[in-house]
């Protein structure tokens, strides 16, 4: 099953939806005063729920990778993001004891912890781990989050002033109690795996996966470490100025190559609910019912605005601002999707196709959104993609 769209009016009336095809239109609701046309759309996998958890970067990244798998002809999977979350906050913990708590601690985390875990710990597919070890149909992390992190506290307080051997089991049977035991073996399609065996099989390369970002802070055609808490393994990404970023996606989904995308979703132009993610430049006809929780896991506030039903003007993005927004914590890492397409609504402005992990149920877009390339442009923390997909003059310059 690919990922599915709902059509044009015509289509919406009668309560069918299907696989986005180039050229096509979509309206996100019959009587909306947008109108788009698929440009390019990219075969990805079901958009799936994250539920009540801080896990968007597992979600997205695996989206991505799974994306990944159908382009180079591996075939459709669908991938373990907890078996990622599970090791990952394993290794979180370890390092923020040796820290002495003086490192990030929580479910957030970063697209490039897939590829660290895929490399050291191999993959399994859902069906094999599903994270749902505490009897629920849903994840939900809040009870999990919050023992997690007074575990830690508790052990780095060490009022006995000094460390046992006992702590990591301990911490380590209550992320197992809630996500389940990782698995060592496992059969799958008829045949027997080890998670790194089966990483293996499916033949991706984690070390052709970079991350690319936009600041003035540091020079350009470099790497730098990009300064966001999540970032907890200090991973550089390479710095590009702002027309090659934009460049990099635009021309990363016209060759067939998808990326995952982090971004700020808390501007009032951030409408999931609409299906929409504008810049206008006269926001205060926005209105804001609701909101979201600390984690933008419960598919966002309700925004009301005639910027949602027609087209309006929206800012003009350039290198200063975006460093403006950056340095003054506007524009803060949120939220972590995977890009999948390009539509244009009937201006002719470009608008990105997100898939989001959400669930369907919460918009007329089964899950997806489009984002303006305003909003891109301003609100983009970083891309993750294969390195393939940058255009080769940039990859030159950034000695790929």
């Amino acid at each position: 099953m690919l990922k599915k769209l709902t059509l044009s009016a015509a289509v919406l009336a009668i309560g069918l939806s299907a696989n986005a095809q180039d050229g096509q239109t979509i309206k996100i609701k019959p009587e909306s005063g947008y109108s788009f046309t698929v440009v390019k759309d990219i075969e990805a996998t079901p958009v799936q729920s994250q539920g009540r958890t801080g896990t968007c970067w597992s979600f997205s990244a695996l989206g991505f990778f799974e994306s990944e798998l159908i382009r180079t002809g591996a075939g459709e999977h669908n991938l373990s993001e907890m078996y990622v979350v599970s090791n990952t906050y394993k290794e979180k913990a370890d390092r923020y004891v040796r820290m002495h708590g003086h490192t990030n601690f929580g479910a957030g985390g970063a697209f490039v912890d897939i590829a660290h875990i895929w490399k050291k710990y191999g993959i399994v597919p859902e069906e094999v781990y599903d994270g749902l070890g505490y009897g629920s149909e849903k994840h939900n992390h809040s009870e999990l989050d919050n023992i997690l992190t007074a575990y830690v506290e508790a052990v780095v307080e060490n009022k006995q002033k000094n460390l046992t051997p006992s702590w990591r089991k301990g911490y380590d049977a209550v992320v197992e109690a809630y996500l389940g035991e990782v698995p060592s073996e496992f059969e799958y399609r008829g045949k027997r795996y080890t998670p790194k065996s089966y990483a293996e099989d499916l033949g991706l390369n984690m070390d052709d996966y970079v991350s690319i970002t936009s600041y003035t802070h540091h020079p350009f055609y470099d790497k730098f470490m990009l300064e966001i808490p999540d970032n907890w393994l200090h991973v550089e990404s390479y710095n590009v100025p702002l027309e090659d970023l934009m460049k990099i996606m635009e021309e990363s989904v016209m060759n067939g190559y998808s990326f995952a995308w982090g971004a700020d979703v808390s501007e009032k132009g951030f409408a999931f609910r609409e299906g929409l993610a504008i810049l206008p430049e006269d926001e205060s006809t926005i209105d804001v019912k609701g909101k979201d929780n600390s984690q933008f896991n419960d598919a966002g506030a309700d925004k009301i605005s005639n910027a949602f039903e027609t087209p309006v003007k929206q800012l003009d993005v350039d290198q200063e601002m975006r460093q403006e927004q950056f340095d003054n914590w506007q524009t803060t890492d949120d939220h972590g999707m995977q890009v999948t397409g390009i539509v244009e609504d009937q201006n002719g402005d470009k608008y990105y196709l997100v898939k989001n992990s959400w669930g369907t149920e919460y918009n007329n877009l089964d899950g997806y959104f489009f984002a303006s390339e305003a909003y891109v442009k301003l609100k983009t923390m970083n891309i993750y993609l294969h390195k393939d997909a940058i255009p080769k003059e940039i990859a030159k310059k950034l000695g790929l």
